[in-house]
């Protein structure tokens, strides 16, 4: 474990800026840097990255954290790695003080083993890349594909020769182990005393360099150019190359994939480089494996909705359920899944050739969200029109609505299969989660005790003799004790900042980025409460304070949600100017934190004078503690 006290040295040491800017194009807007966040598709800038707090935060997806966070999402490296990358720009040596020294000795031998590796493959590449200018049968191929040079070089396409030992003019000794280890060479297996016959993998196929989301070779996949089994061969799995972890394409599509705000997922390589041709960037492919939930965890690093492509026939349908299962535990309301189904007789590579890319994207349209999907899957060999067939269309959707994240989809969804079912969705979430279920024909009125009538006098009372009472009742009811101060804890300006922006959600787009950061870095639950309003205002908009509250609640935000009401609404507090007091409320919490002020303590004394007759008025009014 590396210890806390060197991280936080290191954050010290190192500029984020300088960081993020190696990947993302930054431009000064004032104290701030801002560019094209590099998590999802956007067409106008909302990435900030600060100097001063050595912080990125994108106000479109919400995606916030430092150098090392910046590094870890980006380009999928680990905690260590990011730590060793960063250390390293820096000079700094990372300690290494909880592991023994055969354990550094064998982390050091593993990443120069895996080093070693990629090199190898590399090597192999622009071999590779040689040998197709010398082919002709297959550039004809590729140019009858529809593919041009420039594509071609941007996928670094390549051809292995028909010779069973082609790599030996590639690489110095054809002995080396290397060359069995990275899967480029196989070795057979031989009795003891015998020379093994080693022969090159691939051989007379069109290949396709498999990258690293860093952009390293970490595999290859090869094409038969004319009738032949396999038709794909991939490379098998090794040190560096993990096939249900990796996709075909991910690091050539990472910018197309924000510009469209989606992710394409088709089965062949070829879909995806003849995709590019006609514009279509964004697409990935899978190894030869079933798409897994870590592809699909891994895609959601890049954007934030999927779309599958398969095939309409009988093995895409199956691929597609595959799929389904995988994206599940990932799907939510700000992570999108959807599938395409093309006809039968066509795959991408296909009916983009033949009806052209227009075409093509009306289909991404009309693909079938995720929720239908699940719907469609679960009720396939079911008879919705009879009581069986509706339950057992119920029951095959338990386990895929199980796998669905807590969230606004999973009770929409819910709703959804109770009404398919013709259900009461009270029962079905009794059914399903356990809850009683409510009583037959129970209602609210019904299940409420009946209310007792109130007394009501039965004419005007009149005291009958001198009534007599034990000394002045006006003396004795302004001696006696009152509750000092308001009944709830007074607001604090964080309180009335996040609960104003909370019920008035349209506020947020009026406020500038820097009041935006502070508000995002209040401490505990304010700051969270702001990061999640971000979300939802990138995917659903301002909307009316029922429809927050609906969500806040959904995601377990209520009582907190609660104790910023309950303060306002107690102490009877009413809004005329909800912008003016938010306005009030960030230049109080600005006054707390001048370093946090546009030129740090460099405010002047004017600035500081109104920023605390602002906090006095909004004290006064409202009731806010010191």
């Amino acid at each position: 474990m590396i210890p806390p006290g060197f991280i936080q040295d290191l954050l010290s040491r190192v500029d984020i800026v300088d960081v993020v800017g190696r990947h993302v194009e930054l431009k000064k807007a004032g104290i701030n840097h801002k560019g094209l966040c590099p998590f999802h598709g956007e067409k106008s800038p909302s990435f900030i990255v600060s100097p001063s707090r050595q912080t990125y935060h994108c106000f479109g997806c919400g995606v916030h954290g430092n150098a090392i966070g910046f590094l870890m999402e980006h380009t999928a490296a680990t905690f260590v790695e990011a730590v060793e990358d960063l250390a390293q720009q820096v000079g700094m040596q990372v300690p290494q003080d909880e592991r023994s020294p055969e354990q550094r000795e064998r982390a050091k031998a593993d990443k120069a083993r895996q080093q070693s590796l990629t090199d190898v493959l590399a090597r192999a590449a622009e071999f590779y890349k040689a040998q197709l200018r010398q082919a002709p049968r297959a550039v004809q191929y590729l140019k009858g594909r529809g593919l041009t040079g420039q594509i071609a070089a941007r996928f670094g396409l390549g051809y292995a020769p028909e010779g069973w030992r082609s790599l030996a003019s590639g690489f110095p000794s054809y002995d080396d182990p290397q060359l069995v280890e990275s899967g480029l060479v196989i070795s057979p297996d031989v009795e003891p005393g015998e020379d093994a016959k080693r022969y090159d993998r691939f051989r007379d196929r069109i290949m396709f360099p498999i990258r690293n989301v860093q952009g390293e070779v970490i595999g290859f996949g090869g094409r038969v150019l004319d009738k032949g089994e396999p038709k794909y061969l991939n490379s098998p799995e090794t040190p560096v190359f993990i096939k249900g972890r990796e996709l075909y394409g991910l690091y050539e599509g990472r910018q197309a994939m924000r510009q469209r705000g989606h992710a394409l997922v088709v089965e062949g390589y070829m879909d995806v480089v003849a995709l590019a041709q006609y514009g279509i960037g964004n697409a990935v492919a899978t190894l030869g494996t079933a798409c897994t939930a870590e592809h699909v965890h891994k895609l959601f690093r890049h954007t934030d909705m999927v779309v599958f492509s398969f095939d309409g026939d009988a093995a895409g349908r199956r691929a597609a359920g595959r799929a389904l299962e995988a994206a599940l535990p990932h799907a939510t309301e700000t992570h999108a899944v959807k599938f395409l189904f093309l006809p039968t007789e066509h795959d991408p590579d296909s009916y983009v050739r033949e009806l052209g890319a227009e075409a093509f994207e009306r289909c991404i349209e009309g693909a079938v969200p995720l929720s239908r999907q699940l719907i469609t899957v679960a009720a396939e060999g079911c008879d919705l029109g009879t009581p069986e067939g509706r339950a057992r269309m119920l029951n095959q959707a338990k386990p895929l609505w199980a796998l669905l994240p807590e969230g606004l989809l999973r009770r929409q969804l819910l709703g959804e299969l109770a009404r398919q079912g013709q259900l009461p969705e009270a029962e079905l979430q009794a059914l399903w989660l356990g809850a009683p279920a409510p009583a037959a024909g129970a209602t609210k009125e019904t299940a409420a005790p009946a209310e007792k009538p109130r007394w009501q006098p039965k004419g005007e009372w009149k005291p009958k003799g001198e009534w007599k009472g034990k000394g002045d009742w006006k003396s004795r009811r302004d001696a006696e004790p009152r509750p000092a101060g308001p009944r709830v804890t007074p607001a604090t300006a964080a309180d009335h900042a996040t609960r104003l922006l909370l019920q008035h959600s349209e506020l947020w787009d009026s406020l500038p980025d820097e009041d935006r950061v502070l508000l995002h870095d209040l401490p505990g639950g304010h700051g969270e409460l702001v990061h999640w309003l971000e979300r939802h205002l990138t995917h659903h908009g301002a909307s009316p304070w029922a429809v927050v509250q609906a969500g806040l609640a959904a995601e377990g935000h209520a009582e907190a949600v609660h104790r910023l009401v309950r303060s306002v609404q107690e102490l009877g507090i009413e809004e005329s100017d909800p912008a003016g007091d938010l306005a009030s409320a960030i230049t109080a919490l600005r006054s707390r934190a001048p370093a946090a002020l546009p030129g740090g303590s460099g405010a002047t004394d004017e600035e500081r004078r109104l920023a605390l007759e602002a906090l006095a008025r909004l004290r006064e009014r409202h009731g806010v503690q010191s």
